[in-house]
């Protein structure tokens, strides 16, 4: 599943000017509108391409602190604290991991006593057996992926 030139060069179109439409991008990228567009679906319909929602800042909406919490589940209890963990706006993400814990979780909050109260929501559900929460300071490295895309559409 990798990407062409033009694949790469697109997703960097795309990402340059999130809001430029097919002819924009055909015209930044010199090439039809119609190839803009059938790469588009393909890049989506491989799911390689999952949306086109906005970059938010989330210190700028209030909610300046992130901690990751891990989790450690009891044994066939996983889904029931994904499901339950899907309904706290706060979490902005969970990974099932190896090592220490079963659960990594990205979660926000507007200060640590509102860390307090997202922590005590996430342990309301059961199946839910320690909790490790580390507080971030500050971001070194906001996710990306756009030096991993230019390096494939290197190849």
């Amino acid at each position: 599943m990798s990407i062409d030139r033009l694949d790469s060069r697109l997703l960097n179109a795309l990402a340059d000017s999130p809001r430029a439409g097919v002819m924009e991008l055909a015209r930044q990228l010199g090439v039809a509108r119609g190839t803009v567009q059938a790469r588009l679906d393909k890049l989506q319909a491989r799911g390689i391409v999952t949306g086109f929602t906005p970059d938010v800042d989330l210190p700028a909406l209030g909610y300046e602190v992130t901690a990751f919490v891990t989790l450690d589940i009891a044994q066939g209890r996983l889904d029931d604290v994904v499901s339950h963990l899907r309904d706290l706006p706060e979490v902005v993400e969970a990974h099932s991991v190896t090592g220490p814990g079963d659960l990594l979780c990205r979660v926000v909050a507007r200060s640590n006593r509102h860390l307090q109260q997202v922590i005590n929501s996430i342990l309301e559900v059961q199946g839910i057996e320690r909790t490790a929460t580390h507080i971030g300071l500050t971001e070194q490295i906001a996710f990306r992926v756009l030096p991993l895309i230019r390096h494939l559409g290197q190849d």
